[in-house]
């Protein structure tokens, strides 16, 4: 079934196609199909392509004015009642430092909240897959697609059960045949890499599509350095890979849909689906879950909307043409020493701005439904996990004034800085607020100013700073009341009421814990700690109390900290309460929201349940028949051969 060169590769024959291993290679490898791909410059490309893409809305930049002209309204509206009360005795350095944080703070929520905005109208109206036109049933792909997977000392069972999945809704649709599957490994472990060879040798005897496996033995630039390893050696024989993580799924459907629409369009070098979380249990991954299944499609939608042809990439569940990719996306060191030189850690959104640098189209959709990723379980693997990822947005900060880039690239590039500075940026904002109020006598009624509210500018900048802050998820809501089918899936707006309130408050919980967290890593990133490169824990039921007060030590300090201050200024606490208690008690919360059961017991109630949908396109099925095997032309072209297909009956038990 597997023809194309399936076997296990010889010592002296892998030193030929890998040179001066490292250690024990195996493999299973097609021949080689090199494709050149140049290393780029950053400082002074060749040329850049000023075309406009076909797939670029007409009023893309209509949408554009209309996003900055709300970002503006909304962050001067935010702006009146900090400026009245700074301006009224005159300014001093501290007050002008607060005033400066706040303002980067509110004009990044403001945009997001815009931005958010414009989903919901283009949802409601039906538009989200108008710029592309996914096709509902679409024709059988006339072109090869290489799905690829790496993995870095992963559990080998769980990610080959992914791809079963996978190859099962192909084979299902009929169209095994147009997709080989790659199986990229980095492992460094040799018990890792052990069980991968023997679950890919189950994997393969009965996967509808053909089926390849390579460890390599330098990982060198990590996970960009892998695909760019495997784009030089097998990308000619390919239009199109999509790219998977290790905790990736996607339906068949979706696949063809995205095929279908890179054929249709050949100036489109890049399809980006939102991903939704499935399969979380505990609490905090079902916080996740939660909040990007009912808002998360709402801010794609947006993104896409006023980003048009120029959009973004977040490194897996993407489809991308090869020849793009190989043509513009070698990456170069970073000069200077780590964390900021060297390889580029986050290389995705490094790699949309240089396709689109060269005239390439790059789209956000979230038209697409069939694709999905798992989450972190606890609190401490998301920290470890966005740690890497801080440092690898850190290094944009030295690439947005690269040659060549388009504005909506660089924006982009900030904007994913921003996502992660706004820790420390709030947190130094609370420190600031609180030792500017230092200055002023104790006032009781702002204590009771909660149980007495009154209309005045602080209510009023309160009010709105919490639409801002809060609308997005409503926005979500809102979508999913406006559809029968999917408010029945979420069990109605009574679950959907005591959802969102779980999810809000559970949030509002875990944000001083994550604040501290962020700040904690820059601080580390900027005094030159590198992160490293470390395995995922994507499975796991509850930490250790040693372990959460261990890891939770630096939120408990700050914690205690603040509690010095408003020894000084007690009729604070009731605004510092929702920052100062998480902080203390971050261990227990840590423990709680990473046990299973907790988790289980909180869904069994009513809260944070999302449709299940684990594998299944809720689109319009796309049903074909198995049909003859196909073999490759020139340009990674299928055609039909005449013997009939041998197509396999279920995917593997793994």
């Amino acid at each position: 079934m597997n023809k194309l060169a399936i076997r296990p590769v010889e010592q002296a024959e892998f030193e030929t196609m890998n040179p001066a291993p490292q250690g024990p290679a195996w493999s299973w490898l097609p021949d080689e199909a090199p494709l050149a791909m140049p290393i780029q410059s950053l400082a002074a490309p060749d040329a850049v392509a000023e075309t406009i893409p076909a797939t670029s809305p007409r009023t893309v930049a209509l949408r554009r004015l209309m996003l900055l002209a709300g970002t503006v309204v909304l962050t001067s509206l935010s702006a009146i009642t900090p400026f009245y009360l700074y301006a009224r005795k005159g300014w001093d350095g501290t007050e002008i430092l607060a005033f400066g944080i706040f303002m980067l703070l509110i004009t990044a929520i403001s945009c997001w909240f815009v931005s958010g905005l414009m989903g919901l109208f283009v949802m409601l109206r039906g538009k989200d897959q108008a710029d592309l036109a996914f096709a509902p049933h679409p024709a059988l792909p006339r072109t090869r697609t290489a799905l690829l997977m790496p993995l870095y000392n992963e559990d080998a069972r769980a990610s080959f059960a992914r791809l079963a999945m996978i190859d099962q809704s192909l084979t299902r649709l009929g169209a095994a045949a147009a997709f080989d599957i790659f199986v990229l490994s980095d492992s460094t472990k040799e018990d890792a890499a052990a069980s991968e060879r023997s679950v890919f040798q189950a994997f393969r005897l009965t996967a509808g599509c053909k089926s390849f496996y390579r460890r390599r033995s330098d990982n060198a630039e990590r996970k960009a350095g892998n695909l760019a390893e495997w784009v030089r050696r097998f990308g000619g024989a390919y239009e199109n890979m999509i790219v998977l993580d290790a905790d990736s799924t996607m339906a068949g459907e979706t696949l063809l849909r995205m095929v279908d629409a890179m054929e249709r369009n050949p100036g489109v070098g890049l399809i980006q689906t939102a991903p939704v979380i499935i399969k979380a249990r505990t609490i905090f991954a079902r916080v996740s879950q939660y909040s990007v299944r009912l808002y998360g499609r709402v801010a794609a939608a947006g993104l896409a909307y006023w980003t048009g042809s120029e959009s973004s990439y977040w490194g897996h569940n993407a489809i991308i043409r090869t020849r793009a990719f190989a043509a513009c996306c070698g990456l170069p060191h970073l000069p200077g020493r780590k964390p900021f030189g060297g390889h580029i850690m986050s290389h995705d959104v490094v790699e949309a701005a240089l396709m689109r640098r060269a005239g390439w189209a790059v789209h956000v959709s979230a038209a697409l439904d069939g694709s999905w990723e798992e989450t972190p379980p606890s609190i401490t693997d998301f920290i470890r996990r966005d740690h890497r990822w801080f440092q690898g947005n850190l290094q944009h900060l030295g690439l947005i004034g690269a040659k060549g880039l388009s504005p909506m690239s660089r924006l982009q590039l900030a904007m994913g800085c921003m996502a992660y500075l706004s820790s420390p940026l709030w947190l130094a904002s609370l420190m600031v607020g609180l030792f500017i109020q230092m200055f002023y006598p104790v006032d009781w009624t702002s204590f009771f100013y909660i149980l007495n509210p009154q209309f005045t500018p602080f209510m009023l900048a309160s009010f709105l700073s919490g639409v801002l802050l809060i609308g997005p998820k409503f926005m979500g809501a809102a979508l999913v009341l406006s559809r029968p089918a999917e408010l029945r899936a979420f069990g109605g707006r009574r679950a959907i009421a005591k959802g969102m309130a779980a999810e809000i408050a559970l949030s509002a919980i875990l944000a001083p814990i994550l604040m501290v967290a962020n700040t904690k890593a820059f601080i580390q990133i900027l005094s030159g700690h590198d992160t490293g490169w470390s395995t995922q824990q994507r499975e796991a039921d509850g930490l250790a109390w040693s372990d959460a007060f261990r890891a939770m030590r630096w939120q408990m300090i700050a914690g205690v900290g603040f509690l010095a201050p408003l020894c000084v200024r007690p009729d604070l606490a009731t605004w510092f309460a929702p920052i100062v208690l998480p902080l203390l008690l971050a261990a227990p919360i840590t423990v709680w929201t990473s046990r299973v059961r907790s988790g289980d017991k909180l869904a069994a109630k009513g809260f944070l349940v999302t449709p299940a949908q684990d594998g299944v396109s809720v689109n319009p099925a796309v049903l074909h028949t198995p049909r003859s095997p196909l073999r490759a032309v020139a340009g990674g072209v299928l055609a039909p051969v005449a013997a009939p297909a041998m197509v396999p009956a279920r995917a593997p038990e793994l």
